[in-house]
């Protein structure tokens, strides 16, 4: 007999990206891809325990199950906003990507001042 053992982790998500950035992005934008990256990097990144992550195009567009080119352009759009930092250690390397929350600078100065 054997017995297999599943483990399942759960990567808890801020609010802010569930009530702001899901309805700003899907909604306001229209561009639902560029939520599904920056989730895709979210759970990346609290998986690895990290502050930057590398992914090429490739990997990104299996993870979310997008086309190459949806990614390159959720990204350009996720870039645009400001929600993330793009780093190269040269032209042709595999991207670093850090996400910027910048919610959580302004909810620590709003509980600072309080």
């Amino acid at each position: 007999m054997v017995i297999t053992i599943v483990v399942m982790h759960h990567v808890p998500i801020d609010d802010y990206v569930l009530d702001v950035l899901l309805p700003d992005l899907v909604g306001h934008d229209r561009t639902p891809a560029a939520f599904l990256v920056y989730i895709v990097l979210w759970a990346q990144l609290f998986r690895a325990e990290e502050q930057s992550v590398a992914a090429s195009l490739q990997q990104l567009a299996e993870r979310t199950g997008l086309s190459k080119s949806a990614v390159q352009a959720a990204i350009r759009i996720l870039k645009r906003r400001g929600l993330i930092k793009i780093t190269k250690a040269r032209r042709t390397a595999v991207p670093q990507y850090e996400l910027v929350r910048h919610w959580v600078r302004r909810r620590a100065r709003n509980l600072a001042a309080v």
